[in-house]
């Protein structure tokens, strides 16, 4: 917190520092004597009618009354990771969208809208990266109508806590009523390392995901629009362990120059607890380094424990996190789902 040369805690932030990243102090119970303290770090959103609004690096937005601030500063940027590679959230977010195209896509400004007949919130999204080119309130607009025509809810896909992330966008749009409905986190690490914990496990490679693979994948009853999207990218790799009435386990793979993307780790439920995801992404990992690539990311839910201890273990740590938002009912009538 800042301290003045008198010993004395301040608020060194005004509202002219929106869009800043801030670390503030203040009183849990505005008003009572002897009442703690806490902190709270991340982007200064908006400063409005007396209310202070700071969105921290997990999307959350904390509302605190200018009356209960006890000091406060901007903060430099978050860190950048001190092991792993190094990446803007822009050439992430970029990399990740070629790995999961959509079948149809316009543009609207920099933002990309994306639709693939609801199949995933992912490839069914705006992806906004820059300026719309219109006043955000026409954009959201023009993005409502176009989802609209094709029979799907307008979600947009936003990011926090990392340089260059969306805090100030995700208040806008929370400000509009725009629901955040999904969180997942983007983490990264070396490449070499996964490939190093190859074992004895047969894992079968193949350009394409055949019946048995797809028997595997959590998504029953994939179509042809699924299909289209789980080809999609520059170099697409499937991963299969063999098993009794269906692969044991199954994984995907995109190789984008010195990236590779891990999706679609599944394991048999019986058969967890084998080293079997380990080596599924073991094989993927070490044909990416033979096509010249040498980092790797993958997304994972807050709520996936499992997975974010076994991707830790692997050396791998949280980059940012990206929420979905979606648009409001409109006043006349619900949204077509």
């Amino acid at each position: 917190m800042e301290i003045s040369a008198a010993g004395r805690l301040e608020v060194r932030i005004t509202a002219a520092d929106v869009g800043k990243r801030v670390s503030v102090r203040r009183l849990i119970e505005p008003g009572v004597t002897g009442g703690g303290f806490t902190d709270t770090i991340g982007v200064l959103t908006s400063w409005d009618n007396g209310v202070v609004l700071i969105t921290r690096k997990d999307g959350e937005s904390v509302r605190i009354p200018e009356s209960a601030l006890v000091a406060g500063k901007v903060v430099p940027s978050a860190p950048a990771r001190r092991r792993g590679p190094a990446a803007s959230y822009e050439e992430l977010a970029r990399v990740a969208s070629r790995a999961w195209r959509p079948v149809e896509s316009e543009r609207l400004g920099d933002w990309e809208l994306r639709a693939a007949a609801g199949f995933t919130r992912r490839a069914n999204s705006v992806l906004p990266l820059g300026d719309p080119g219109l006043p955000l309130d026409d954009a959201l607009t023009a993005v409502r109508r176009w989802y609209g025509a094709r029979g799907l809810p307008a979600y947009v896909q936003a990011a926090t806590g990392a340089e260059g992330t969306q805090e100030l966008l995700c208040a806008e749009l929370e400000r509009r009523g725009w629901v955040r409905e999904v969180t997942a986190e983007v983490w990264t690490g070396a490449l070499a390392p996964v490939a190093d914990r190859a074992g004895g496990t047969g894992v079968a490679l193949s350009r394409r995901a055949d019946e048995a693979w797809l028997a595997r994948y959590q998504r029953k009853g994939v179509s042809d629009v699924a299909l289209r999207v789980l080809h999609s990218g520059p170099s697409v790799w499937f991963a299969t362990v063999p098993g009794a009435d269906a692969p044991a386990a199954i994984g995907r793979c995109v190789v984008d120059g010195r990236w590779a993307s891990f999706a679609a780790v599944e394991v048999d439920p019986a058969r967890r607890r084998q080293g079997l995801a380990t080596a599924v992404m073991a094989a993927l990992a070490g044909r990416a380094l033979e096509e010249g690539a040498s980092a790797a990311w993958l997304q994972v839910e807050e709520d996936n424990a499992g997975a974010r201890t076994l991707y830790a273990g692997m050396g791998f740590a949280a980059h940012h996190a990206y929420h979905h938002y979606r648009a409001p009912e409109e006043p006349d009538g619900p949204e077509r789902d």
